[in-house]
Formats: structure tokens, C-alpha cells, sequence
């Protein structure tokens, strides 16, 4: 489905089958890199299922699509600047596909958002940053997979580097009035969220 959902994404801007090819093989071996546990295809697959449900909500689809794709394709546990590495990143390729620069700047936009996840003037950047976060509302057995598979991501810090920031990143969404800014994904997911951040907490 994610790469179907590309491909035909492309077809709107270049009929370059080889460019379109290439484009897709660098976002899957970027995504299944062996460093990756959590952002990886799989996360891609969450957040376009997600997304398909409020689609009739989103103002730019294929702006949404091209920022799903590469909000993460850049992605080093040791770095704080990957959000705005991934959003170079799909400035250039979506340049190189002749997609307008309107397109490409609210992309950006969406990719950086993602770093602090606060509420958006624009409707379909909360949509998607509500989409980046559902895993945080999902059954406890699912959320403790996200969250093992997070510390593996981290493995190169000992516990005791590691419990502090990550309960510092906890405690954040906690503070906010409202971990999901959409009324649909708020109604969907806040609740068993806050259940699940504060469960974490306690287990570190």
C-alpha cells in the first residue's frame, strides 16, 4: 500500500518511472534501516491508515502524503536536528519532481511541526501531527511494543542517560491541555493516552 500510494503520488508531477523508482527505494532503505525499531514502514502504514479516515477532512491530501513520507527519512537517535534534515531532504526531491514551491514549503512546514507538536493555525498540520502521535492512544499491549521498540532506538544510552529524557518527553505531552489537537483524533485517543504516558512513568 505505501508504495502503490507513492508511485501514484509521483505520477501527478513526473511520468520519470526510473526517478520515481529511485525516489521510493531511498525512503524504503531509509525506513528499514537496521538502527530503525519504531520509525519504520510500519509507523508509515499507522499514519496512512489513520489518516484515510479523516480524509475527507484534509484541505491538501498530496501535500499530507508527501510529508508522511519523508518526516522521517532522516532519523539519527543521537541528533536533534532530524526533523529538519528530513524536511531539506524533501525539499530537494520534491524539487526534483517539479512539485510546486507551495507544496513543498507547507510540506516542510508539516515535517517540522512534528518536532514539538503543538497546535497548528493550518488544519491538516494538526491532523497529521495528531496521526504522527496515535500510537501513544493505543491498546497498552501496542503501546508497549512502541515504547520498547523506542528504547531500542536509544540503546546506545544506559538507563540511567535514558529514563531521565524520556520521562522528560513524557511529562510534556502530559502537561498539554491536549495531546491531540483534532477534535477526532482527541475523542479517539486522549484518554487511553494519558493512561498509557503516566503507566510509562511509573515503569521507569
Amino acid at each position: 500500500m505505501l508504495k502503490e500510494t507513492f508511485i501514484q503520488l509521483l505520477t501527478n508531477y513526473t511520468d520519470n518511472n526510473g526517478l520515481t523508482n529511485e525516489l521510493w527505494t531511498e525512503i524504503e532503505k531509509n525506513y528499514t534501516s537496521k538502527k530503525r525499531h519504531y520509525h519504520t514502514l510500519l509507523h508509515l502504514d499507522t499514519i496512512l491508515i489513520q489518516l484515510t479516515e479523516v480524509k475527507k477532512e484534509i484541505q491538501n491530501w498530496e501535500t499530507i502524503l508527501f510529508t508522511l513520507y519523508y518526516h522521517d527519512i532522516i532519523y539519527n537517535p543521537l541528533k536533534s536536528d532530524n526533523e529538519e534534515k528530513s524536511a531539506e531532504l524533501a525539499e530537494k526531491r520534491m524539487k526534483q519532481v517539479l512539485v510546486p514551491i507551495d507544496i513543498i514549503e507547507l510540506c516542510k512546514q508539516q515535517i517540522l511541526a512534528t518536532k514539538s507538536h503543538i497546535k497548528s493555525t493550518d488544519s491538516d498540520t494538526n491532523y497529521f501531527t495528531d496521526a504522527d502521535l496515535s500510537v501513544l492512544g493505543q491498546s497498552w499491549e501496542k503501546y508497549s511494543d512502541y515504547y520498547k521498540n523506542v528504547r531500542k532506538e536509544y540503546s546506545i544510552y544506559p538507563d540511567f542517560v535514558y529514563n531521565p529524557g524520556r520521562k522528560k518527553v513524557l511529562n510534556h505531552f502530559l502537561t498539554m491541555d491536549r495531546i491531540f489537537k483534532t477534535d477526532f483524533f482527541y475523542d479517539k485517543f486522549e484518554r487511553q493516552a494519558k493512561h498509557n504516558l503516566q503507566m510509562e512513568i511509573e515503569l521507569l
